[in-house]
């Protein structure tokens, strides 16, 4: 499944689920989303990984949440449990790194979820992720892992940090935006992984990267990157990846990105998106909850495609989230 985190496992579950804030009915298809969406939390707080019957914490599921909590504007109570359980020293290193292991996707997206959530990057969790991330920065303008691992960055973790410096007063470095832009295919859209043979333009990859040229005032670049995005929709308003189906996962990164720029396109997105929703006529727990596709609703998939499709239903930019909604999380309302 394709999400809006990178190609490791530690950027990647539903654990006990626990009532957060006293809920509120809502007529509101991404509110409804968020409030199932913070009932799934263990302990309110986070989302864990279950792998051959051990669990582990899910950061990055997690770090969507905020991210989605914050574009319905809904759910604030749990974005704010969220936020406190990421800052946890060992949480925040177990998902940056530590020692001589530091990650660039992680660095990324957990300082732009402490900086819609009004935390300081420079001290969370005991880490400077600002001048973490800048330790990453290659001279070739790329954001790179430093792990024995391996460099797993890419096309998501490079937009993530254009788009966390953009909100400091330092900017992004200029060597940063011309590396994501020079990595645009001949067709305008974007490829996921950087230096392969051949330059295949990738649906998530797009969504995310016009968004972040956006921001950072590469306006041309971006509307190549939105003009093909738009080729790749389906009939049915959704997005896949490659020859694959349609999916809630791709749809709501792309219906996010056109939103204000191509609204015919984002509003059969957008419809795709309800269409996967589950309404009053499914089971009261389930209600609200966003299946990954076609095929219904999987607990294993579904907190994550909910997470994404939010943010295209709430058609709101990565670079335009702020946290400070309302503190419920809804319920949908039903007869």
């Amino acid at each position: 499944m394709r999400r809006l985190v990178f190609a490791v496992a530690l950027l990647c579950g539903i654990g006990l689920v626990t009532a957060p804030a006293a809920a509120a009915a809502t007529h509101h298809k991404a509110d409804a989303a968020a409030g199932w969406l913070a009932r799934q939390m263990t302990d309110g707080e986070r989302f864990e990984a279950d792998f051959g019957g051990q669990k582990f914490p899910d950061q990055g599921l997690t770090i969507d949440a905020i991210f989605a909590f914050a574009a319905a504007g809904v759910s604030d109570t749990n974005a704010g449990k969220a936020i406190a359980w990421l800052a946890k020293p060992e949480i925040t290193t177990g998902y940056v790194g530590g020692g001589t292991e530091a990650y660039a996707g992680a660095h990324a997206k957990l300082m732009l979820a402490a900086q819609i959530r009004g935390k300081d990057p420079a001290s969370f969790g005991g880490v400077d992720l600002k001048a973490g991330l800048l330790s990453l920065l290659t001279p070739s303008g790329r954001f790179s892992d430093r792990s024995e691992y391996g460099d797993y960055s890419n096309a998501l973790s490079q937009s993530l940090a254009l788009l966390a410096l953009d909100r400091t007063s330092g900017g992004v470095p200029a060597s940063a935006v011309t590396f994501l832009a020079g990595t645009q295919c001949a067709d305008g859209g974007f490829p996921l992984n950087f230096g392969e043979t051949t330059c295949t333009s990738d649906v998530d990859a797009t969504a995310t990267v016009v968004q972040a040229l956006r921001a950072t005032g590469d306006v041309v670049n971006a509307r190549e990157g939105t003009s093909w995005l738009v080729t790749k929709q389906h009939a049915n308003g959704g997005f896949g990846f490659g020859t694959n189906a349609p999916n809630a996962n791709s749809t709501g990164l792309a219906a996010e990105a056109l939103a204000g720029h191509r609204p015919a396109a984002a509003s059969k997105a957008r419809e795709f998106l309800r269409s996967l929703q589950t309404g009053c006529a499914g089971a009261e727990p389930d209600r609200g909850a966003i299946a990954y596709d076609a095929t219904g609703l999987n607990p294993s998939t579904a907190p994550r495609a909910t997470a994404q499709a939010i943010l295209g239903l709430a058609r709101i930019p990565l670079s335009d989230l702020h946290g400070g909604g309302r503190p419920q999380a809804p319920v949908l309302a039903c007869p």
